[in-house]
């Protein structure tokens, strides 16, 4: 089964709009949402009239552009930000002066979506991917059980073996607690170094989950186009909901 994600819904209207014209063309199979940003609010409203699957696209690294009436979750997410955009390492050190940081703001986030979808989100990812930054993981912060996005797979000559062996760690970690799919990959990856033929190859006897987003005109192309529709004729499409 393969399930082709769009992130970013909701980060402003031309995201949102985007993704929608791939999932109402079949494009897509699912979105992951950011809240408290510009397009939030509608982009709830329009996911909730076209029955699309969503799940929580946790925002650590980017300053909410919605309205956010709580000081205190604002004065927390930006320590975070700034924590984590220090440097492109600090997502791999754990920070115990803002471990409750981590856990309120995520909170903020879940129960808002909750709020503006009526129901939990599908599954839980992250902008940047730092849903899996060594703060969320070591403390457990997502709730056992909740469907999480995995590391990007890399085959042995894409990347070195610390860097594969520390991946392999931290999804062995994530699949004791939460449901995974087995393999996860990014659109944009695939188009530039022609993976897309061993990726369909896997989806035929595994869950994977390719990531595109959507307002890229590059990804937005080659998601609508017939070259599309033939890698993936013949394969079940699906979504974190069925997992």
């Amino acid at each position: 089964m393969i399930i082709i994600n769009a992130d970013d819904w909701g980060r402003s209207r031309i995201e949102t709009d985007a993704a929608l014209s791939c999932y109402r063309n079949g494009r897509i199979t699912s979105v992951s949402a950011m809240v408290f940003m510009d397009d939030s609010e509608r982009a709830a409203d329009l996911a909730k009239e076209s029955g699309i699957d969503v799940g929580l696209h946790l925002n650590l690294t980017q300053r909410f552009s919605g309205e956010v009436s709580v000081r205190s979750l604002r004065e927390y997410h930006d320590r975070i930000i700034q924590y984590l955009t220090f440097n492109k390492y600090t997502f791999l050190i754990y920070n115990p002066v803002l471990r409750d940081a981590f856990q309120y703001v995520y909170q903020a986030q879940f129960d808002e979506f909750v709020r503006l979808y009526g129901k939990p989100p599908s599954h839980i990812d992250g902008h940047h991917h730092q849903h899996l930054c060594m703060n969320m993981l070591l403390d457990r912060v997502i709730a056992e059980g909740e469907k999480v996005r995995r590391n990007f797979y890399f085959w042995p000559h894409e990347k070195g073996r610390l860097n594969r062996t520390y991946r392999s760690w931290v999804d062995q970690s994530l699949a004791r607690r939460h449901p995974l799919t087995d393999y996860f990959f990014a659109l944009s990856q695939c188009l530039q170094n022609d993976r897309l033929t061993r990726v369909t190859e896997l989806a035929a006897t595994a869950i994977v989950e390719v990531m595109a987003h959507p307002v890229n005109a590059i990804e937005h192309g080659y998601l609508m186009s017939d070259d599309f529709l033939e890698s993936f004729s013949g394969f079940e499409k699906g979504t974190y909901s069925v997992l």
